[in-house]
């Protein structure tokens, strides 16, 4: 098992590796708008987790993940030469591609946030217009004095 720090400074390398060829020397038009989020290696540095996120090319594009998929894998070959020769380890990592899905969940996050806090304001709305239910004193007698 390699040491913990070589594993994340070739992790961050790889990344860095990646993300340059994809939007430099890997002319596919399926990944243009592809980010690389995050790679993770192995304890014995021999498999390498690439994460991606997508973006389209207006904010309400839906992303044609298995087109980015298939170019990916298309070019693992490149890609895995190119980090190679980037990182001059004894063995080059094998890279597998894999989707961040955190982004989906934050969206999925703010979406609750936005719903509770709409929920939060119709309660404070009716809160405001409420009136105690019954007499207000049940205990006194109006002839009391």
């Amino acid at each position: 098992m390699a040491d913990p720090a070589r594993a994340k400074r070739l992790s961050k390398r790889i990344s860095t590796i990646v993300a340059s060829a994809i939007g430099q020397e890997i002319k596919d038009p399926r990944l243009v708008g592809v980010t690389i989020t995050e790679t993770r290696v192995t304890g014995d540095l021999h498999d390498a987790t690439v994460y991606y996120t997508v973006m389209g090319a207006h904010p309400d594009d839906e992303p044609d993940y298995a087109a980015v998929e298939a170019a990916l894998e298309k070019a693992t070959g490149v890609l895995r030469t190119l980090v190679g020769a980037g990182t001059g380890v004894r063995f080059t990592p094998t890279l597998t591609f894999a989707r961040d899905t955190i982004p989906d969940a934050a969206h999925r996050v703010e979406e609750l946030l936005a719903k509770a806090k709409a929920a939060d304001a119709d309660v404070a709305r009716m809160r405001a217009a409420a009136t105690p239910a019954g007499d207000p004193q049940p205990y006194r007698d109006s002839e009391e004095p």
